[in-house]
């Protein structure tokens, strides 16, 4: 089968079939605007979308093979050798740590600089250090020609399913793609569908392409102000469909066919949209509930900063709880005795000489994970 190549001169694309489309840019809207209402809503918004940045970390990176999950994610920061690359499953979870790690930092930078290559290539950066793409150019576009095909293990050029933008072509791409970020467009949600698309199709560097295009959804949704926080994300649709999802963006460049790439997209949006307010809302109910219980258990003026650390490290190492969450130590160290014996904390590993024990805040990870652990 002859690859598909990418559609050089066909970006923007001319023709997008509205009628189709109509029906599901309604109802995408109207979704992500309840999300927004509701992060809107919470007096804490930063610390209950914390899990799920992680968990968009975990989605993302599985699309593209990895198998970590979010516990494992979570356990191997807790343990705090964030470097050990030693295993297969280690070289996965730091690759996880990354795309948390670019998200946070482009966050920060969004606060001062657009939505561009610049971004980019930052962001990028920040995802590839010190993992397996170390040795691609992290940060940098692709410079030597053929160096760059999609297709499974073991494909050559000839016999890749993809081949994206050729080199010489790829920085006045990417240079139309940023244009196009920055464009009023008819719609903003079929933008950001075609923006994703389109640098997928592009492929600028060596590894990492999907993970960073993933990343750029959040990234758009905020500088459009269609949300408060970049705090929207997509792989956990995405990666549900995943077939589907790669099918939609080969289409785009073989047959043209960017009105039925949108259409999955939309949906995605909708249905992703839709997930996150059960989410929240379930983690909302959590929150209020602990809160009470920590009250009623510890009898603590910490009860609320020990709520606080546990969602935003719902795995941690006793020893980080005492040094880290601003509390006296004597009171730290009761505050764990007491969530440990009434069931809110679960031992994952007890403490063995020098070595702290680590806890786990399960009902958390429940809710993020959509399983139940204990």
């Amino acid at each position: 089968m002859t690859p598909v190549r990418y559609h050089s001169g066909k970006f923007p694309p001319q023709i997008l079939d509205l009628q189709r489309l109509l029906p599901l840019i309604g109802p995408a809207h109207a979704e992500i605007a309840r999300y927004e209402g509701m992060l809107k809503g919470l007096p804490n918004a930063s610390v209950l979308l914390s899990p799920l940045a992680s968990q968009e970390a975990v989605l993302s990176s599985r699309i593209e093979g990895t198998q970590t999950t979010l516990t494992e994610l979570l356990t191997f920061e807790a343990e705090g050798d964030l470097s050990d690359e030693s295993t297969p499953a280690k070289a996965d979870i730091r690759e996880v740590l990354n795309y948390r790690l670019a998200l946070n930092a482009a966050i920060d930078m969004l606060k001062g600089i657009p939505l561009s290559q610049r971004l980019i290539r930052n962001s990028h950066k920040i995802l590839m250090q010190g993992v397996r793409g170390y040795n691609k150019a992290p940060g940098e576009y692709r410079r030597l020609p053929d160096s760059c095909w999609i297709g499974p293990p073991g494909s050559t050029i000839e016999t890749a399913r993809y081949i994206p933008s050729p080199t010489e072509e790829l920085n006045s791409a990417m240079d139309a793609l940023e244009l196009y970020v920055h464009e009023k467009a008819p719609d903003t949600l079929v933008q950001l569908a075609i923006v994703h698309a389109e640098f997928e199709a592009i492929h600028p560097f060596l590894d990492g392409n999907g993970r960073m295009g993933r990343l750029i959804v959040p990234f758009f949704m905020f500088i459009k102000e269609l949300l408060s926080s970049p705090g929207f994300y997509i792989s956990e649709y995405l990666e549900s469909h995943r077939d589907e999802y790669y099918d939609g963006l080969l289409a785009v460049s073989r047959d043209d066919d960017w009105t039925g790439w949108c259409a999955f997209f939309l949906k995605a949006l909708t249905e992703q949209a839709r997930a996150y307010q059960h989410k929240i809302h379930d983690l909302l109910e959590l929150y209020d509930e602990r809160k009470d219980l920590i009250v009623e258990e510890t009898h603590s003026q910490y009860s609320g900063r020990t709520l606080d650390y546990i969602f935003k490290r719902p795995i941690f190492q006793t020893t980080d709880f005492v040094k880290t969450s601003s509390i006296p130590e004597p009171t730290a160290r009761h505050i764990l005795r007491v969530l440990k014996g009434c069931g809110i904390l679960k031992e994952f590993r007890k403490a063995r000489g020098r070595r702290p024990a680590i806890l786990g805040f399960t009902d958390l990870l429940n809710i993020v994970e959509g399983r139940n652990l204990l």
